[in-house]
């Protein structure tokens, strides 16, 4: 079950969070749509590389990222999305395009929109196409310990 790591870390941590399971949904706007959470507060995970390292970075669904203020923000010298295909097996327990966006699980820098960390509470995949974790966006950021930057523009 792919959200068991992601649970035992929570549940060791004393996080109080909700699953929400729904249809099987590939996209973020599709998955928010699915699960009746507004794209704002849908967290999607990108994997990125940033000089060389692997690394995620996480937006509301209804943003992309802007590789060039990525860039800017990060202080890199190169940026670069990863494909599916190229980071798989680092998310093992994860079904491709679902991982939660726990980069620390995994050994991997997070950066965080800023209008993400704005919210309240924040909703992601749990590792499957078919369930998301709703949890408080201070706790994230507590357990996480990201890096807050501006670096999307809005999907038109």
């Amino acid at each position: 079950m792919p959200i068991r790591k992601l649970r035992e870390f929570l549940d060791a941590h004393g996080v109080r969070y909700v699953s929400l399971r729904h249809s099987p949904a590939f996209t973020a706007q599709e998955i928010a749509a699915a699960a009746h959470i507004p794209g704002q507060e849908l967290a999607k995970t990108v994997v990125v590389e940033i000089d060389g390292r692997t690394a995620l970075v996480v937006l509301p669904a209804t943003q992309r990222v802007d590789l060039g203020e990525l860039r800017d923000v990060t202080g890199a010298r190169a940026i670069a999305l990863v494909d599916e295909a190229t980071f798989r097996d680092r998310f093992p327990d994860c079904e491709a395009g679902a991982m939660p966006p726990f980069g620390n699980l995994y050994g991997m820098e997070v950066v965080v929109s800023d209008t993400l960390a704005e919210d309240d509470e924040i909703a992601f995949n749990a590792g499957s196409h078919a369930e998301l974790v709703r949890m408080k966006y201070d706790d994230f950021a507590r357990l996480v310990r990201p890096r807050v930057a501006r670096f999307t523009e809005r999907v038109r």
